[in-house]
C-alpha cells in the first residue's frame, strides 16, 4: 500500500469515526471463510457494518478525530474489525449470539455515544444498553401511566356513582 492510499485509508476512516457514535472493536482471527461469512450475514441482518482494518490506520484515524477515544487505541493489538451500528446494543447482541456457535469474535473494545468499554467481559453490559428508541418508549410509557390510572378512575368512579344512585332511586 502506497503513502498516497495509506492516507486515503485513514482520511475515510476518521469520516467513518466522525459519523458514527456506536464504534465496536472486535477480534475475529482464526475464523474461516464459512464462519465469517455467516458473521457478515448476521451482521447485515442486525443493521452492523463489519469492516476489517489495519490497527495502525485506524489507530491514526483515531487520533484525528474530534473524539475522545481515551484508551481504545491501546487495544488494537492483533487482528481487529470495526463494527459500526445506529443501536447501541446491536453488535453486542450479534457477538453474543454469534459465540454460541463459536468462541469468537472477542470484544476488544467499544465506544458508544461517548463511554468507551474496554474488555471482552463488559459483553453482557453492553447487551443490556437500551437504545435511544427504547428509552424514549420507556419515558414516553412512565409519563402515560398516571394519566391512564387517572383515567381509569374517572371511569371505573363513574360507572360505581351511577351504581349507588340507580340502587338509591330503586329503594
Amino acid at each position: 500500500m502506497t503513502r498516497a492510499e495509506k492516507a486515503q485509508v485513514i482520511e475515510d476512516l476518521t469520516a467513518q469515526l466522525t459519523e458514527e457514535n456506536i464504534i465496536y472493536v472486535a477480534d475475529i482471527s482464526g475464523l474461516d471463510a464459512l464462519t465469517t461469512s455467516d458473521l457478515r450475514r448476521a451482521c447485515f441482518k442486525a443493521n452492523v457494518k463489519l469492516t476489517v482494518v489495519k490497527n495502525t490506520l485506524l489507530a491514526k484515524a483515531m487520533e484525528n478525530s474530534d473524539k475522545d477515544f481515551e484508551d481504545l487505541p491501546s487495544i488494537l493489538k492483533g487482528n481487529s474489525s470495526v463494527m459500526y451500528s445506529e443501536t447501541g446494543n446491536a453488535p453486542a447482541k450479534v457477538i453474543k449470539e454469534f459465540r454460541k456457535k463459536s468462541d469468537k469474535p472477542l470484544l476488544k473494545g467499544a465506544y458508544v455515544e461517548t463511554a468507551v468499554y474496554i474488555g471482552d467481559d463488559l459483553l453482557d453490559t453492553l447487551v443490556n444498553i437500551k437504545s435511544k428508541e427504547e428509552v424514549i418508549g420507556d419515558i414516553i410509557g412512565m409519563l402515560q401511566s398516571p394519566a391512564k390510572n387517572v383515567i381509569s378512575a374517572l371511569q371505573s368512579g363513574g360507572n360505581k356513582l351511577s351504581g349507588i344512585l340507580k340502587t338509591l332511586a330503586d329503594k
